[in-house]
């Protein structure tokens, strides 16, 4: 009964309601109208805004359900597998909702197609960046933000402390309370037993917490909590500075040197919407540029390459020894013991990009090494070629870099890929196919797990190596495009394709694209357009590239697949 009390003059509300608006119906006087329409809103808006709070509160006690349920039993993989299938869909709505700047015949495959390769990082290409509007591009630049490597693995850090918690939970829950023992009470005391029973408690809990090996464990939980909430906010400054900084640094370039502004400006580019979606886009490594040529109309502007080459290290390979060294620093300023223990139990914080310092040292030299083996070889090959014809020493020494620096996951490009030598493209196909940390030199844990024989279970022995899938892909993509591979064959081939598939599966973006001009049979239909190899490709050749692109965004939880199967 005590529960139906406060409701009951809520009943009267909308009997008085009810009340008014007969009378309100019914009156004939004119100036009482008004009166007794305004007493009816009255009253009736807190019903209104009392149920609308009972809706509300409804939707947010259901997402933390769903969401509990999905972080504790639920694997990491299919929590992010579900994570990107729910961020592309919540894309294409919103591409399909905007008008495009440029009326272009884009079906709902190549709209989903787009935003699965934004909120993917992986930048493939089906129409044209000038054809979709701002607020399309405003679409984009979330997916690419909220997909991006660095904020997505924050999903991971969130996990391990959810995981964390369950686990302390369960440990307090199992955890008996321990009894002290006391000699039996005299009568005169009976009545007081409740106030006895309660100081018995009370000593039993002061036993408890004097226990020092007990202290020292709630400390040191307490403690691993408060790092990963310290990590999280370092993760979140280290986001938010370099876009801002970065965004602020490409903006200026743009009105400080009037020949890069006035490309956007004959492009009817905002240069505001260009700084920030190129810093965000080569942050996340994802290789989207608003212009229809990437990154290819500013490659005699050194100055504006320089700027973002950075963003491709800081948000991608490099990554992880940047965030010890923020990590480091802040210890030293800070002096708090959270900072200490995220270095020293760096594999205890759940978060794969912390990585101890040698590991850091050895992924900074081998990222070095491959980028300076890659120079070389590509400056031998192309200095001369008709793909630097128009720049200076200087300018292709630049562009370079650039180039080859894109080639391990970034994506972005200022050279024609198709105007490249095959052997080049050979190579850049090998680096995209390597994982982001790659190492050169192992560290001596790594050697020691190697050597160490660990018993499989049956779904790691089923579990294919990535080079497999590779393959398995490539033969599926030339049977949905056979017909292509026969008639047109300067365009289609098995080259050209697995340039396609591999970058698909890295999420770089590089892909050779389609001229009209190769083809054997020329067709005045024909028309160039600034998009992927892909584009040409059949609808089911692009859902093979949509599964692609999302298994390669998670193709970390299948990194060490493969190992069952031995080659002798």
């Amino acid at each position: 009964m005590n529960n139906l009390l406060p409701w009951s003059p809520l009943k009267n509300m909308r009997h008085l309601s009810s009340h008014l608006a007969a009378l309100v119906t019914f009156s004939n006087t004119r100036h009482l109208l008004p009166l007794l329409q305004k007493v009816n809103r009255l009253v009736c808006s807190p019903l209104k805004n009392l149920h609308l709070f009972a809706h509300l509160r409804a939707l947010i006690t259901f997402c933390k359900s769903l969401y509990r349920l999905l972080a504790f039993h639920v694997s990491p993989f299919f929590f992010q597998l579900l994570y990107f299938i729910i961020l592309s869909l919540f894309g294409f709505l919103g591409l399909k909702v905007s008008k495009p700047r440029i009326p272009v015949p884009a079906s709902d495959l190549d709209l989903f197609f787009t935003s699965v390769s934004a909120s993917t990082v992986s930048s493939m290409t089906v129409v044209e960046m000038e054809a979709f509007s701002h607020s399309q591009l405003v679409v984009i630049l979330f997916l690419m933000f909220l997909g991006g490597e660095v904020l997505s693995s924050m999903l991971d850090l969130l996990y391990s402390s959810f995981i964390l918690f369950k686990k302390q939970s369960l440990k307090d829950r199992e955890t008996p309370l321990p009894l002290k023992q006391h000699p039996p009470m005299s009568t005169a005391h009976q009545i007081e037993i409740s106030l006895v029973s309660m100081q018995k408690q009370n000593e039993a809990c002061t036993v408890d917490c004097s226990d020092p090996s007990v202290a020292k464990n709630d400390n040191m939980g307490r403690l691993r909590q408060n790092s990963i909430r310290c990590l999280a906010f370092v993760i979140l400054g280290y986001l938010m500075v370099l876009h801002v900084a970065g965004s602020g640094l490409v903006s200026s370039y743009m009105r400080i040197m009037p020949s890069a502004g006035q490309v956007l400006r004959n492009k009817g580019i905002d240069i505001y919407m260009f700084s920030v979606f190129t810093i965000v886009s080569t942050f996340a490594s994802c290789g989207f540029v608003p212009t229809n040529e990437n990154m290819i109309v500013f490659r005699q502007n050194p100055g504006l390459l320089l700027l973002i080459l950075p963003f491709v290290f800081l948000g991608n390979t490099l990554y992880p020894p940047f965030l010890r060294l923020v990590v480091w620093a802040l210890e030293k300023v800070t002096k708090r013991e959270e900072f200490s223990y995220i270095q020293n139990n760096y594999e205890e914080m759940g978060y794969g990009h912390m990585l101890s310092y040698a590991h850091c040292v050895c992924l900074v030299a081998t990222v070095f090494g491959l980028n300076l083996t890659q120079l070389v070889l590509f400056c031998c090959m192309e200095w001369k070629s008709d793909s630097m014809e128009g720049l200076n020493s200087y300018q292709k020494l630049i562009s370079s870099l650039f180039q080859i620096s894109n080639a391990r996951h970034a994506g972005e490009s200022v050279f024609d890929l198709s105007t490249l030598s095959s052997a080049t493209l050979v190579l850049f196909v090998v680096m995209m196919y390597l994982p982001p940390y790659t190492t050169f030199l192992p560290s001596a844990r790594d050697r020691e797990n190697e050597g160490r024989k660990e018993k499989r279970s049956l779904k790691e022995c089923l579990l294919f190596s990535q080079l497999c899938y590779l393959v398995i892909f490539v033969i599926l993509i030339c049977i949905t495009e056979r017909q292509s591979l026969r008639e047109d064959p300067l365009n289609f081939n098995v080259l050209s394709i697995t340039l396609e598939v591999v970058s698909a599966y890295g999420n770089v973006g590089f892909s050779m694209g389609y001229s009209c001009q190769r083809r054997l049979r020329q067709d005045a239909n024909c028309r160039n357009e600034w998009v992927g190899f892909a584009g040409r490709w059949t609808n089911k050749g692009k859902s093979i590239l949509v599964v692609i692109m999302i298994l390669g965004r998670i193709k970390k939880f299948n990194i060490n697949g493969g190992k069952a199967w031995l080659l002798s």
